[in-house]
């Protein structure tokens, strides 16, 4: 272990060298599988030595073969804490020198992380290896944070694309999204830089970083306050066209939506509109349309909410019916769900005439003929009751969980 700017940097221990302890600068693997320093195998194998040091068993050949693939991990590695810690190379036992002669400091940072993408993701030991390295998360935070002068796309793009890897192996997340929010850290501007001129992987990234750190109303609150998120999020899924993108979108704004003044500034910034174009569209993915119906009925439990929906002539309240029954059972109970606080719970007659002319009086039998849930199966029959009030004569047969018969209203 070496410290370097009170921070303590852990050597892996599979990047020691079995036999000096010392970070191995050439690595090289014996018939056995183990794999030494070329020098310290060396010498053990020169003064006479037949055995494999770890395992002690007879080497029926003295060849070694070089370790490319732990042999670039180690120089990955050593550049990525030399382009933070500027630690010495005795420290670190190895000939791994900074990225130098770059004409602007972030340059070095961009280059660093670059290696680590362009490594990291065909297999998955490599991506696990990310996860160990230790420090590697503030690095990255700090990057996001502007420090080190590093405070262009490229290098929070990159920053992301790392830390999207490795959150879900991150061991104190509310360290973790102290670090992010509440320092003095501004990662959320820059994160909104992303969600706004990234590509659509960054983007992908940065909706599930935001996603990852949404523990407690605190942390969803600060997200929200900051009006570059939220209205960034909101545009990629009114125009965006890639359904993964989308999804990831929508699954943030879920994360972060819980707290009532979140979901009035939710409101306020058009996500209704945004999410009812979603609703309307024939080719959605199910994935998108399920969250789609998770974030109306979320926004129907605030007075804003359920006003908007109300709009256009009922639009989106049509567009819910239309969907119940149509797509999956998670989105059926979630439309469901939505329709019961508009229409029974709040009584907003512009949704109840929505709901009829969408020909919802079907849809909610259709759902109590369904093996739906009981509270599902309970709101559909409020339902039906504040319909059949408001329509004043309908004959409607439904099926009940232990009998079929005909009511009359």
């Amino acid at each position: 272990m070496v410290k370097q700017n009170n921070l303590f940097i852990t050597v892996p221990t599979h990047f020691r060298c079995p036999i000096s302890l010392d970070l191995m600068k050439s690595p090289v693997s014996l018939a056995t599988g183990v794999t030494y320093d070329r020098s310290s195998i060396q010498r053990w194998l020169d003064s006479g030595n037949n055995t494999c040091p770890a395992t002690m068993q007879l080497l029926l050949s003295k060849d070694f073969v070089p370790n490319c693939n732990l042999k670039r991990l180690i120089q990955i590695w050593s550049h990525t804490l030399h382009f933070q810690f500027p630690l010495h190379d005795h420290h670190l036992g190895t000939n791994a020198t900074p990225i130098r002669n770059h004409s602007h400091p972030s340059c070095s940072v961009s280059v660093s992380l670059s290696n680590l993408l362009c490594f990291a993701p065909p297999l998955e030991q490599n991506v696990e290896f990310l996860r160990t390295i230790h420090g590697l998360v503030p690095v990255l935070l700090d990057v996001l944070g502007g420090e080190g002068s590093c405070g262009d796309i490229e290098c929070f793009e990159l920053a992301v694309k790392v830390l999207d890897l490795v959150r879900c192996e991150i061991e104190d997340r509310e360290e973790f999204m102290n670090s992010m929010l509440k320092s003095n850290r501004d990662c959320l501007r820059s994160l909104a830089l992303v969600l706004q001129r990234g590509s659509t992987e960054s983007r992908i990234g940065t909706a599930r970083i935001l996603e990852y750190v949404a523990i407690n109303a605190e942390s969803k609150t600060l997200i929200a306050e900051n009006e570059g998120i939220l209205s960034e999020l909101i545009a990629l899924i009114g125009v965006d066209k890639d359904m993964k993108l989308i999804e990831s979108v929508l699954s943030c704004l879920i994360a972060i939506s819980m707290p009532r003044r979140v979901k009035i500034r939710l409101v306020q910034l058009g996500v209704i509109k945004a999410l009812t174009r979603l609703l309307l569209q024939r080719n959605a993915a199910v994935g998108v349309t399920e969250k789609v119906m998770r974030l109306l009925a979320a926004a129907a439990a605030v007075e804003e909410g359920r006003s908007e929906m109300c709009e256009n002539g009922g639009e989106c309240v049509g567009g819910m019916v239309r969907k119940v029954m149509k797509v999956s059972s998670a989105a059926t109970e979630q439309a469901v769900t939505a329709l019961w606080c508009i229409c029974y719970l709040f009584r907003e007659e512009r949704a109840l005439v929505a709901v009829a002319e969408a020909k919802g009086v079907e849809k909610i039998l259709l759902v109590l003929q369904s093996e739906c849930p009981a509270p599902v199966r309970q709101m559909g029959k409020d339902l039906l009751k504040i319909l059949k009030v408001n329509s004043k004569s309908f004959t409607l047969s439904f099926y009940d969980t232990n009998s079929s018969y005909i009511m009359p209203f």
